[in-house]
């Protein structure tokens, strides 16, 4: 098992660790979910990571450190409860 699979500062792994890291701390991407978080709360719908993902046009998309953000390697529930905290 590679360092990439195992905890990471309380997080799942490395992957999910390093791309709640990049919404969190860049100011764009962080505006993005948050604004996703309120339309959900609008439409008193619970937000999950995948959908926000593909509503910000990330699918494809990359951390500047390599990882997906939609990967099979990611803690989707974790990171849609991450989400949920934003507003």
């Amino acid at each position: 098992m590679s360092t990439d699979d195992t905890e990471h500062n309380g997080w799942k792994n490395r992957a999910t660790w390093n791309v709640a890291l990049w919404v969190g701390n860049d100011e764009g991407l962080y505006r993005e979910a948050v604004t996703y978080v309120q339309r959900c709360k609008a439409w008193n719908k619970k937000p999950h990571w995948s959908t926000f993902v593909v509503s910000a046009g990330l699918s494809e998309e990359k951390t500047p450190d390599g990882y997906k953000y939609l990967g099979s390697r990611l803690d989707y529930k974790a990171l849609s409860e991450m989400l949920k905290e934003l507003a």
